[in-house]
């Protein structure tokens, strides 16, 4: 009786798992091929960004506040997100970005000493462009593509958690067959391809787990809350921009203060690796500076908030503060991207995510072809 009922139970799970697969199969290829391709982007870009290095001198850096007129001189008309200073050889990046329908996503290159423009970069366009579209919207509209990928990918964790279920051996007979490849010159393609989605589908089941937790804490705002609130994070697990503390009025004619944060923050912050300023949206909002730590790596940058009269620090209370003050659940939930794209993880941890993504990709192709085996075995036995 007990067996009946684990064998109803089975093919109940082997049935969803197909559904699932069959449902999301083409959209799990795309994702998962566009994640592999999208991997080593930095170190592929690297190979060809020389605008983004000058020759260092003995001066100081170019205001933000003369960097912002130059900017907005060549690029008319649209939303400076922030500007990036890094060290003496690194040019400044002043990037825009506008979310929407149509989003506007470029950087500017410039000359930290003179404003001399370098280069102009347009995010959204090239291969990585068409990568990163393809990965997030499969090159649809934006508020049809997320959606059929964020659900097609917290369809995939059902489909890899019931995949575990039935590879699970019966007994140890079975067992050693589900670990190794035991083919020979009379093992017919079928029993390859079954081996190939069930075994090498098992081994890298718990990394896929990973990429398509941390995808859904991206893609879902409930799903990022129980994550955050499950690991015991009791902070604002949204990005807050604190208001200014001071009620002080600034002369209107006067240099804006965050001309003279810059070199503050080389002094105080003097280990990081860059800094990118955000100027303030309004009159009573603080200036958001991101330090950038470790490069490659945005888990542990600090986000620091300035008043705009008296650049004293203000504390947020969000999570996205400074990365000495994070607890274990603050630290888990803002690990999450460098933990989708392996860089958590450096060299070998990309590796890994490469390898992973390039072999779920094979998943639905393998599983389509069990299905029609034996779809097509039945029409013509």
């Amino acid at each position: 009786m007990a067996n009946k009922k684990r064998n109803n139970a089975r093919k109940r799970i082997l049935q969803l798992h197909k559904m699932l697969g069959l449902a999301t199969g083409v959209v799990i290829f795309i994702v998962s091929i566009t994640g592999c391709l999208w991997t080593f982007k930095e170190e592929i870009e690297s190979l060809y960004d020389d605008y983004r290095h000058v020759q260092p001198k003995e001066q100081e850096f170019m205001r933000p506040s003369l960097i912002r007129e130059v900017a907005e001189g060549i690029v008319p008309d649209r939303t400076i997100h922030g500007v990036v200073y890094g060290k003496a050889n690194d040019a400044i990046e002043v990037v825009f970005y506008e979310a929407g329908p149509e989003v506007f996503y470029q950087s500017l290159f410039l000359n930290p000493y003179s404003g001399e423009f370098i280069e102009k970069v347009d995010h959204d366009s090239g291969f990585f462009g068409f990568v990163l579209k393809g990965h997030t919207r499969l090159w649809l509209p934006e508020a049809i593509g997320s959606r059929i990928v964020s659900y097609s990918v917290l369809l995939f964790l059902i489909i890899l958690v019931s995949g575990i279920f039935l590879w699970w051996p019966k007994n140890n007979k079975s067992r050693k067959q589900r670990f190794k490849f035991d083919w020979n010159d009379k093992t017919r393609w079928k029993r390859k391809n079954f081996d190939l989605h069930t075994i090498i589908g098992f081994y890298i089941s718990s990394f896929g787990l990973i990429f398509a937790f941390t995808g859904c804490v991206m893609a879902f705002n409930w799903f990022y809350y129980i994550a955050y609130v499950s690991t015991g994070g009791d902070k604002a697990p949204q990005f807050i921009t604190p208001d200014n503390i001071s009620t002080e009025m600034v002369d209107s004619n006067a240099s804006p203060a965050y001309d003279r944060l810059i070199p503050f923050l080389y002094e105080k912050y003097g280990n990081a690796k860059s800094f990118e300023l955000h100027y303030p949206a309004n009159d009573s909002t603080s200036i958001l500076v991101e330090a950038t730590n470790t490069v490659g790596m945005y888990y542990d940058m600090d986000y620091l908030f300035f008043d705009q009269q008296t650049l004293k620090e203000i504390e947020t209370p969000s999570i996205y503060g400074k990365y000495e003050d994070a607890k274990f659940a603050d630290k888990v939930i803002r690990m999450n991207y460098d933990i989708h794209i392996g860089a958590i993880g450096g060299v070998v941890g990309k590796i890994i995510a490469f390898l992973t993504s390039l072999i779920c990709a094979s998943l639905p192709i393998s599983g389509i072809l069990l299905w029609y085996g034996k779809k097509y075995k039945k029409k013509h036995s």
